[in-house]
């Protein structure tokens, strides 16, 4: 049986409000403000906790190694590590503040994942995201591959390919831009692309915000991935000039079911046309719940931004931002999904640090459908039961601080207690070497 299987990014402790995002307004709206490291980590591990309770599989991928030194010393500065961190510091405090980034968190743009239903030679296919778009997340991709080639590391079952070039015409961020409906997890899928522009068509109606994701790169990915099906859609520029800035705020799948705001896409009924046509062969028909809140009310609330997840007993649930609760017309949105039978189940939570940021339930997670076989052989470090939980609650409440500005980033201690955790948690993990400041030193 081929269930799927979240991987949620354990918040790192560098959690931080440099508000480097542009065009994701709750990063910029927070810009400055102190951040707490240990609560981000421990909302996030309730929130995985809660998802094994409804019975489901969980796993996690770890922060990456900020701050980034050795990008610094690539651009010339020298001497020690702290050193490095405070001449950065003094010429340019940005600079600091992106290579402390924690983002890596945000899963759900560690790569575009194609089930082994879809692909020709029935393996799982990743691709990591380049995510060119961000100084801070274009430092990503070389440590996310690392970890995505020794977590899925069986080529039996898995091929985790590498980023697409870092070419401004494919850009790409990864499941946060990427759909698919489905029968069931495992039968055969409609891999639904959406793209922000087209980087070698440029359109007067370009959105004003970055459009990170470009058409050229979500088919180079199909094709790398050996896909037999999928649709190629362009996100409202609209919706990516009102904070939309992934698809994945203004929408969500799961199965054969697709809730979306009525701006997320140019022309809606057009859409159900076309993928309804699409999923005909495949032997269903998706259902769609549009929703005509304001714009404004959706992206605040995040409420396409939750995890719509399939039940053991076959019924769905949501995973929501408690945010939701406190927004009217999104709270009666998932009310009226419960009362026309779309899902079964809500369950809020206290995300209000990663959601801070620009990071509901949604970006915090990859989801990965995976057969008995493929589940076996994933790297059971990173596969949580509930001792597993409690360990990882006990390592961060151990090395995490509870309020982080940039300034301290200079604090000569900072880096030293980032990387006695870090060294920690790869032991807890059996990932040894992981991290590039394992790898180098002596």
């Amino acid at each position: 049986m081929t269930v799927e299987m979240n991987f949620d990014g354990l918040v790192g402790p560098t959690h931080n409000y440099a508000g480097l995002s542009r065009g994701n307004i709750a990063s910029s709206v927070h810009k400055g403000r102190v951040s707490n490291p240990r609560a981000a980590a421990l909302q996030g591990l309730d929130k995985m906790e809660a998802v094994m309770g409804l019975g489901l599989s969980q796993g996690f991928l770890p922060p990456h190694d900020a701050p980034r030194v050795g990008f610094l010393r690539k651009l010339g500065f020298t001497g020690t590590d702290n050193d490095i961190l405070a001449l950065a510091h003094h010429a340019n405090p940005a600079l600091l503040a992106n290579v402390c980034s924690a983002s890596s968190m945000w899963t759900a743009n560690a790569a575009t994942v194609s089930p082994a239903a879809d692909t020709r030679d029935g393996r799982v296919h990743f691709t990591p995201a380049n995510l060119l778009s961000m100084p801070h997340r274009a430092m990503e991709h070389e440590l996310t591959t690392r970890m995505l080639r020794r977590i899925f590391s069986n080529e039996r079952y898995f091929a985790v390919h590498d980023p697409l070039p870092m070419n401004p015409m494919l850009g790409d961020e990864g499941a946060a831009n990427h759909n698919r409906l489905c029968k069931d997890h495992g039968s055969e899928g409609l891999e639904v692309f959406i793209h922000g522009r087209a980087a070698l068509s440029p359109s007067e109606n370009d959105p004003r915000f970055p459009a990170r994701q470009t058409l050229e790169s979500t088919h180079a990915i199909a094709s790398n991935h050996g896909l037999t099906r999928g649709q190629f859609i362009r996100q409202n520029p609209a919706a990516i000039d009102a904070g939309a800035f992934h698809n994945d705020v203004v929408c969500v799948t799961n199965a054969d079911t697709m809730l979306y705001h009525e701006t997320a896409f140019e022309n809606p009924d057009a859409l159900e046309e076309q993928l309804t046509r699409a999923c005909e062969p495949l032997g269903f028909t998706p259902r769609f719940a549009r929703a005509d809140m304001p714009i404004g009310d959706a992206i605040s609330s995040y409420v396409f931004n939750s995890q719509l997840l399939s039940l053991p007993d076959g019924d769905m649930a949501l995973i929501l931002p408690s945010h939701v609760e406190e927004t009217p017309l999104a709270k009666t949105y998932v009310d009226h999904l419960i009362a026309d039978g779309v899902i079964r189940q809500a369950h809020y939570f206290d995300l209000k640090q990663s959601m801070s940021n620009g990071g509901g339930p949604a970006c915090l997670r990859l989801r990965v459908a995976l057969g008995k076989k493929a589940r076996r052989v994933v790297h059971s470090g990173v596969v949580l039961d509930a001792a597993g939980i409690e360990r990882l609650r006990g390592w961060v409440r151990e090395h995490y601080r509870d309020r982080l500005e940039l300034k301290d980033f200079v604090d000569p201690d900072f880096l030293t207690e980032v990387h006695t955790a870090l060294d920690e948690l790869t032991q807890i993990m059996d990932l040894p070497g992981l991290y590039d400041f394992q790898r180098t030193a002596t």
